[in-house]
Formats: C-alpha cells, structure tokens, sequence
C-alpha cells in the first residue's frame, strides 16, 4: 500500500505539486502558498519560479 505524501496545489491554474505536509491547508484543499489559498485577492501569484498562477 502506497502513502500520498505530495499533490498539487488546488488553485487551479496553478502548476506546483506540494508535499502535503508543507502545504497550507484551507477548506480541506491543499495549496502552496498563502496566495493561491487567499484565491490571489491582492493579484499576487505564489511565487514559485515556472508557476504563472
């Protein structure tokens, strides 16, 4: 039996696969930044190089 330990961020443009222990987790989603878990109120992308989200 396989343990997930990563997954992508659930904002949906976003291209970053997160561990899931480092991830912040908001509404039972998992996302990479506090960005992409806000929904970019402040138009701020993560953050992450190759990510345009």
């Amino acid at each position: 039996m396989s343990t997930i330990t990563q997954m992508k961020c659930a904002c949906v443009p976003c291209l970053c696969v997160i561990p899931i222990a480092e991830a912040i987790k908001k509404d039972d989603k998992y996302y990479c930044s506090q960005a992409c878990a806000e929904g970019h109120v402040d138009g701020k992308g993560c953050g992450h190089r190759g990510c345009n989200c």
